[in-house]
């Protein structure tokens, strides 16, 4: 029996594609050979890496304008790789709302000029800036934010007014593919794979075809994306298996009606905890403003830290994994990315009611 894997990443992954890989690790479509094994310039993982941009590009509704690039390194290689390839001589904008974008803030500093443009860590990352409490640069090459921040479970529906001119760089790890997002408001889009979208190893790449061939003169080739871009995120031999799982990922979300109706399950799925959580008479408590609560990652605490121990041990004999919270912030974190099922939500919910009518 499969556990419920609330862990925050690597995270779960829907279960037939799990299966059709197990069915193709050996011998992907006849080839005698599993997609491991063969030639990531060959016709075959072509097919693969072409037919995963396309779907993307239906999903997300991608602009034609726009370059896909599948590349290496993750996340956090791109706190510096953006700056690298954006800043063109000028500085940049960062809005700190949690944990991932303070990194990446403190990241891009060994790159070049950045600035802080709006923060709520004096809050404790419990809310988002106010449009009054932003001091934007209408000059920046780029503002970032990170739309999610999977630590704190904060969650951006509203995008901030940017300056005109000034493109919106986004991380998306937690949430992209979550929802529908409108791409054509960023100049540059980045996830890791290993929320939504497949196994650690892989990061996503968007960006607007004019952001490209700005790159520092001391930037490595495999870091440009321009030079990626041009030689179809294969001028290195990329991460072919993790290319290869999203793909059928893609396909996955398409099979289930697309974005829109992926985010209406995610809307519920995402309601029935918080519910759980509003109606524990205080037992457990999220201290995010509710106009900002993430439908990826719900942080929670129980009013008596002690039993943090106990209701971890049996969340594990309810087959519940990965509930346990980032250790900057202590608690419990569910993360229910689109592969966790109504399922594993209700055993959660069950958990957690019946442990609160016992031990408040």
């Amino acid at each position: 029996m499969r556990i419920f894997n609330f862990s925050a990443g690597p995270a779960v992954l829907p279960t037939a594609v799990l299966e059709q890989v197990r069915d193709e690790l050996l011998d992907w479509h006849g080839t005698g050979m599993g997609i491991m094994e063969m030639s990531h310039r060959g016709k075959d993982f072509t097919g693969v890496i072409n037919e995963a941009e396309a779907d993307l590009r239906e999903l997300m509704g991608i602009p034609s304008n726009y370059r896909v690039l599948f590349l290496q390194g993750g996340a956090t290689q791109q706190f510096a790789q953006i700056p690298m390839n954006l800043l063109d001589g000028r500085s940049a904008d960062y809005i700190v709302t949690g944990s991932w974008s303070k990194k990446a803030y403190k990241e891009a500093q060994h790159v070049g000029p950045v600035r802080l443009a709006g923060s709520t860590e004096g809050d404790g990352f419990s809310r988002l800036p106010a449009a009054s409490e932003l001091r934007l640069d209408p000059g920046a090459a780029y503002l970032h934010v990170c739309t999610n921040e999977t630590i704190h479970g904060v969650e951006m529906f509203d995008l901030p007014t940017v300056p005109a001119g000034v493109p919106l760089v986004a991380d998306m790890s937690s949430h992209i593919l979550s929802r529908p997002m409108d791409v054509s408001r960023y100049g540059l889009i980045y996830a890791g794979a290993q929320k939504n979208i497949g196994p650690a190893g892989l990061v996503l790449v968007i960006v607007r075809e004019d952001l490209l061939g700005k790159a520092s003169a001391s930037t490595p080739s495999v870091m440009n994306y321009a030079t990626m871009a041009d030689n179809g995120s294969m001028l290195n031999t990329p991460p072919t298996f993790g290319i290869y799982l999203a793909g059928l990922i893609f396909k996955n979300l398409k099979s289930q009606g697309g974005l829109a109706a992926v985010e209406q399950a995610n809307i519920a799925k995402a309601k029935r905890v918080y519910d759980a959580i509003e109606g524990s008479g205080g037992f457990y408590r999220n201290p995010v403003a509710a106009d900002c609560r993430s439908r990826m990652n719900v942080p929670f605490t129980l009013s008596n830290p002690a039993l943090d121990a106990e209701f971890l041990a049996e969340a594990a004999e309810r087959k519940l994994a990965g509930l346990k919270g980032h250790k900057s912030v202590g608690g419990m974190r569910a993360s229910i990315y689109n592969a966790m099922s109504f399922e594993g939500v209700d055993a959660l919910v069950a958990l957690m009611q019946d442990f609160a009518a016992r031990k408040a």
